[in-house]
């Protein structure tokens, strides 16, 4: 943000209130002040101690309050004065800055511009000629993380994944929600999923060991065009979505590899309740028990191997060529043969997906 703007409101007010005025950045640097001689001058402990502060830090002749309370990386305004006076010129100083920032940031700052793009709040018809504005490169290679925290954090998580991404040109980190992230990093044109997968993977990773953070990271398809982030923001989406009722093991999700996945979520659930009352006899599959289930997951596992799978539960081939003849009975459907296991592969997957619209399902 330009401190002009700062510099120029505190020019205006000085001579109402008739006392010293400042901003600090996030470095901890006075930006702008009524006493033109301190600007420049660090006020490092100022800064630290402001940001973990409720509301008002008074300290050494003046009074102190962020601009955005909720955020540690926000200016910090300072007031001389430690009367009631003091604090009350700070408060409106606080959200009369805030109001410029947040004007200034609409206007300028590329960040907000891409959040626009991918909430769909700005019409596409403006992007090519908003991004000119910004002289911002519309047809870059990007790629779409939205990663969702999950518990409570020490960190705001908007700080831990911009310390991690600092290049501002051409990284850019926003929050789209108190526990969702979305990265919308810049990449090379011939970048694969398992490239995308393994920065990912380094993120939770990073996450998880140095602020004991637990995430889910939903991958977007690359696009080469700015107007195309917000179909890429809405593929990390699903992404998350579908992996989380299909890959519940899995906390990294491409929308690359959703697979058949995709296509079941976007089905109605009387279409899919159609499609279970047609393929299962009534009660069937609900008879089929936790073992049972397990040596379906596992035979499917190991490609229909009847050998490899009887290898892997730790059971005799007989064993598990009498199970699967019991489930043949059970449900109608012999799983070794190719066309009946897509179908109860399918068949599974769809049951889960109503479940995970109504677990009384």
């Amino acid at each position: 943000m330009s401190n002009r703007l700062f510099q120029g409101m505190i020019h205006q007010m000085k001579d109402s209130i008739d006392r010293v005025l400042g901003v600090i950045d996030e470095n901890g640097v006075i930006v702008a002040c009524s006493e033109l001689g301190r600007i420049g001058e660090i006020q490092q402990s100022i800064k630290e101690e402001a940001v973990f502060s409720e509301d008002l830090l008074v300290k050494d002749g003046y009074t102190y309050r962020p601009i955005d309370a909720n955020s540690k990386s926000s200016y910090i305004v300072m007031v001389e004065g430690e009367d009631r006076y003091a604090a009350s010129f700070t408060q409106l100083f606080a959200i009369s800055l805030a109001n410029i920032k947040n004007l200034y940031d609409e206007k300028y700052d590329k960040g907000s511009f891409i959040k626009n793009i991918i909430l769909d709040n700005i019409l596409p018809s403006d992007i090519y000629i908003k991004s000119k504005e910004l002289h911002f490169n519309a047809e870059e290679y990007r790629v779409v993380f939205l990663i969702k925290f999950f518990g409570k954090q020490d960190m705001v998580p908007y700080e831990m994944v911009q310390n991690m991404f600092p290049d501002k040109s051409k990284d850019y980190v926003i929050s789209v929600g108190e526990h969702d992230i979305v990265l919308v990093k810049e990449v090379k044109q011939n970048t694969d999923a398992l490239e995308m997968e393994a920065l990912a993977t380094n993120i939770a990773d990073t996450l998880s060991s140095e602020f004991y953070s637990k995430v889910a990271i939903g991958i977007s398809t690359i696009v080469d065009n700015i107007k195309e982030l917000a179909r890429a923001y809405k593929e990390a989406q699903v992404a998350l979505e579908v992996g989380r009722v299909f890959e519940t093991e899995k906390s990294i999700v491409s929308y690359d590899n959703l697979g058949i996945g995709r296509l079941i979520y976007q089905l109605p659930t009387t279409m899919c309740e159609m499609f279970l009352s047609e393929v299962f006899k009534k009660g069937s599959l609900e008879s089929l028990d936790r073992e049972t289930l397990m040596t379906i997951q596992c035979f499917f596992d190991n490609n229909l191997n009847v050998s490899e799978t009887s290898r892997k539960l730790f059971v005799h081939r007989n064993t598990l060529v009498y199970r699967l003849e019991k489930i043949r009975k059970l449900t109608g459907l012999d799983l070794r043969e190719f066309d009946h296991a897509i179908t109860f592969k399918v068949a599974l997957m769809v049951k889960k997906y109503l479940v995970s619209k109504n677990p009384k399902y």
